[in-house]
């Protein structure tokens, strides 16, 4: 009788595989219930219409329009971040977490799969907002390699801060508490930035956060790349991360992903334990 090895996969191998199916599973849930893009496509439509012509008015108009919409993509993947909090929150008082660690899967999958689906989501935002921009006046000056490269940027601070939102989320305890929690440090990380408004016009405590927030660091690379000017009136930023904004705003992403992919990993450890 002839015996056939059989080459059992790699650990990468099968933590991409088992990453694959959860994020599939999570795309399916969107597919099946597409009011879940509402709040990541409508929402940031309602803040481009919003501060472009309400507030834009008074801000330079157009020029100001082009400022704007590299922080609105920036606050936007900022808040999807949400997605992933409200989404293990629900994965976890259903007892689907409890399903999961029941399976041979690797423990990381479950976080990388979900973390991943909601790029996804993060990926179909942008599409969506790009579009509006260019119906309001926003227009890409630079080259179609930079603008590449901001998007990259972009997705890669959406990816760590899905991190924050899963170690959120494990923590939480309830879908309810999930919800709110998950927005309470987004707002006030966001508005204390450049990415409607120039950081140097805060006041000065405000004003030194606001320099050195990554909010700001993701939206000024982003400006630099798509080549948009902020209005002639607007103060000229400075200090290190202005100048390095691409660099300061990769290292930021990279920083949370180390940071915050290791304390989820452990949160969901303790919870998937118990």
């Amino acid at each position: 009788m002839t015996h056939v090895a059989v080459l059992e996969p790699s650990r990468s191998t099968r933590l991409f595989r088992d990453s694959a199916i959860v994020a599939y599973r999570n795309v399916l849930t969107i597919a099946r219930v597409p009011t879940l893009l509402v709040t990541a496509t409508v929402q940031p439509l309602m803040f481009v219409f919003l501060f472009a012509y309400v507030f834009g008015a008074s801000l330079g108009g157009g020029a100001y329009r082009e400022f704007l919409l590299a922080g609105i993509f920036t606050q936007t993947v900022a808040f999807n971040a949400a997605f992933t909090t409200v989404g293990l929150a629900s994965d976890l008082q259903k007892g689907i977490i409890d399903r999961f660690r029941a399976l041979p899967m690797s423990r990381m999958a479950v976080l990388l799969g979900r973390t991943l689906s909601d790029l996804l989501v993060s990926f179909i935002s942008l599409i969506v907002m790009a579009i509006c921009g260019y119906i309001v006046g926003w227009r890409i000056h630079g080259t179609l390699a930079d603008a590449a490269i901001a998007f990259g940027i972009i997705l890669l601070f959406a990816f760590a801060m899905s991190w924050v939102g899963a170690l959120t989320g494990l923590t939480a305890g309830s879908v309810e508490v999930a919800q709110s929690v998950g927005l309470i440090w987004l707002f006030p990380l966001t508005f204390i930035s450049s990415a409607f408004i120039p950081s140097e016009s805060l006041p000065g405590p405000l004003r030194f956060i606001a320099r050195w927030n990554p909010i700001t660091a993701i939206s000024a690379s982003g400006r630099d790349l798509f080549k948009n000017a902020a209005p002639p009136f607007f103060p000229r930023p400075t200090g290190w991360p202005a100048e390095h904004a691409t660099l300061y705003g990769v290292i930021c992403s990279l920083v949370i992903l180390a940071v915050f992919a290791p304390l989820a990993l452990a949160q969901y450890r303790k919870v998937a334990s118990h």
